[in-house]
């Protein structure tokens, strides 16, 4: 597992021309190099993998897949909806077919729900088709992203900041397995993506395996 503190974050050196530039070379540089692998971005609610994500694939000229919006196209129902129907386990293993059938449609950004990552088999599926990405966030960040919608069936609690504590306590320790590990917590998003890409090329540097076709 490499952590995005033992690779130069070039993006922080400013936003020049210069900078600018040489960020969209080496995204376009990791868009042709990653052949035909996934990038995968886990994390909590909140984390920013959706529009992160977007903002990644931009600048790989990947396409971004949401999976929850992919479960909810499947279902023809909102999470909330799947979840008060058919309850917790039933959306999980939904969830858990809707990624495996997206890891196999070809290269793409893709942003998986807060709990997908729990489940060993979506994990070893992520592994075998790409890369893992872990945003990480701290919990004030989340919760006032968080606190922006209102369409997080976990959070529908008389206390979502203890339910937040409890989740992170929770899947904290196997986010941390993700092959990158990104912080996300109050910087822009398009500093993120720097960091994203700078700790994606340093990763294929170290792995050049990581960038084969599976």
């Amino acid at each position: 597992m490499t952590s995005e503190s033992d690779i130069n974050d070039v993006t922080r050196r400013g936003a020049s021309s210069e900078s600018a530039n040489a960020a969209a070379a080496d995204g376009a540089l990791l868009g042709a190099e990653f052949g035909r692998r996934v990038i995968a971005l886990v994390g909590m609610m909140g984390s920013g993998k959706t529009s992160i994500g977007k903002r990644l694939a931009a600048r790989l000229g990947l396409p971004f897949v949401d999976s929850d919006a992919e479960i909810e196209t499947a279902a023809g129902m909102t999470i909330t909806e799947i979840f008060d129907r058919h309850g917790e386990a039933y959306f999980r293993e939904g969830e858990r077919r809707v990624i495996a059938r997206l890891l196999g449609e070809g290269p793409c950004v893709l942003a998986t729900g807060g709990g997908a990552f729990m489940d060993a088999r979506t994990r070893d599926a992520i592994a075998e088709a790409g890369i893992s990405v872990w945003l990480r966030a701290d919990t004030a960040t989340l919760m006032q992203r968080i606190a922006r919608r209102n369409n997080r069936p976990l959070l529908r609690t008389a206390d979502p900041a203890a339910q937040v504590a409890r989740l992170l306590a929770l899947r904290e320790p196997v986010y941390a397995r993700a092959d990158l590990i990104v912080d996300s917590s109050e910087r822009p998003h398009e500093e993120v993506v720097g960091a994203l890409i700078a700790s994606l090329l340093g990763h294929l540097r170290k792995h050049p395996s990581a960038g084969a076709s599976p």
